[in-house]
């Protein structure tokens, strides 16, 4: 678990305009973590994570003129069903509020990348850090389980 910058870029919906973007990014060899696109109309917000943000910072200064930045709660997760839906709850459970999340569909070794924006991000490193420990511990006293049947 990590705190790290989420760009927020503001776009035109119009052909060749994310490519600009990520390109950009690209040839200054900024790797992309974390990426989410939305659009509403006329307009989209391309937010990322990435593994240089101070590059990312000024290339962004250089080629565009509408973004933002913010502090996102960044987590490796088990790529299986139940872990996004597992800190979810306990950021729940203890009252604070996801403004938005996403997902990396998968990297090697059964892990993915998640992004939660939170109101409280100090209260959410402290609860999802608890979190994680007890599941460590629980995880070296419990069995795994048998595994499942295939379904047809």
């Amino acid at each position: 678990m990590r705190v790290e910058p989420q760009f927020s870029i503001f776009l035109i919906n119009k052909p060749g305009v994310l490519a600009a973007v990520t390109t950009a990014l690209a040839k200054a060899k900024v790797n992309i973590v974390a990426l989410a696109l939305m659009d509403s109309g006329e307009h989209g917000a391309l937010r990322i994570v990435v593994d240089e943000p101070d590059a990312a910072r000024r290339i962004l200064g250089r080629t565009h003129d509408r973004w933002t930045e913010a502090d996102v709660l960044v987590l490796e997760l088990k790529n299986e069903p139940g872990a996004f839906a597992a800190i979810s709850q306990r950021l729940a459970d203890e009252h604070i509020n996801i403004s938005y999340a996403y997902c990396t569909s998968g990297a090697g070794g059964g892990r993915t990348t998640a992004v939660f924006k939170v109101a409280d991000l100090k209260k959410a490193e402290k609860v999802v850090r608890a979190a994680m420990a007890r599941r460590k511990q629980s995880a070296k006293t419990l069995k795994p389980s048998p595994a499942r049947k295939k379904r047809s």
